[in-house]
């Protein structure tokens, strides 16, 4: 039975609420985090340092491996975007030195795209299953009656801006949303935090403290707007 036709509890509406907020606050610490340890870093004569001289040397090895280095920089994107704990934002500011800017935008982001339907994709052929593995059951259970393969687009943008970038695709394929219109929705929402991380790369290493601020604070924004939207469409159609 499709998730969207099961019979719902009185207590739908709240549950989903309860879980959402978590959801939003998952993500804003992880973005708060990022910044932080960042803002940190390029803060610190002896911290900065460092961080050159191990950017430096990933860049070595990178450079060794023309090839290989912007696969595997691709495929650690495409892990990061279906696994909360990994991240490829350790690698970025070696790419932008020995790449440049545009195409470690270009490569975060399509790690990122082949990622979230990788994890579309498991969903919607091994089905829940497999995804009670990866994602919490529990808000699996809670969030998924209100995605339907029937959603509409601009809803489904919101749900990949507003919640970490690992739980849309396992959710929209288990609801089997169609795939194109997923990957369109996908593209658009993680543009600009590619741009954003690249961005916040290049400035921790120049030591622009005050540019990478003001790129968490937009990040964060964003964030808090999509999924404002997204709960009153939830509230809404509930």
């Amino acid at each position: 039975m499709n998730a969207a036709t099961q019979p719902r509890s009185p207590n739908a509406t709240s549950d989903t609420d309860d879980v959402s907020p978590r959801q939003l606050r998952k993500r804003l610490v992880t973005l708060v985090a990022f910044i932080a340890v960042l803002a940190a870093i390029a803060s610190s004569d002896a911290a900065h340092a460092q961080m050159v001289r191990g950017v430096a040397a990933i860049g070595r090895v990178m450079a060794a491996h023309p090839v290989l280095g912007p696969v595997l920089f691709v495929v650690a994107s495409a892990l990061s975007a279906m696994l909360a704990f990994l991240s490829s934002a350790l690698l970025v500011p070696s790419a932008v030195t020995l790449w440049g800017r545009a195409p470690t935008m270009a490569l975060l982001w399509l790690g990122w795209m082949l990622g979230g339907l990788l994890a579309y994709s498991l969903a919607r052929r091994f089905g829940p299953v497999l995804v009670r593995k990866l994602v919490s059951p529990k808000w699996l259970e809670r969030f998924s009656a209100r995605v339907s393969a029937e959603m509409p687009w601009g809803v489904v943008l919101l749900l990949q801006s507003a919640l970490p970038s690992e739980l849309p695709g396992y959710l929209l394929g288990l609801a089997g949303y169609p795939r194109a219109r997923y990957l369109a929705a996908l593209a658009i929402a993680e543009l600009p935090f590619a741009i954003g991380v690249v961005l916040a790369g290049e400035s921790v290493m120049a030591r622009r403290t005050t540019v990478l601020v003001g790129l968490g604070l937009l990040a964060v924004l964003f964030s808090v707007v999509a999924f404002w939207l997204l709960q009153r469409h939830l509230r809404r159609s509930a």
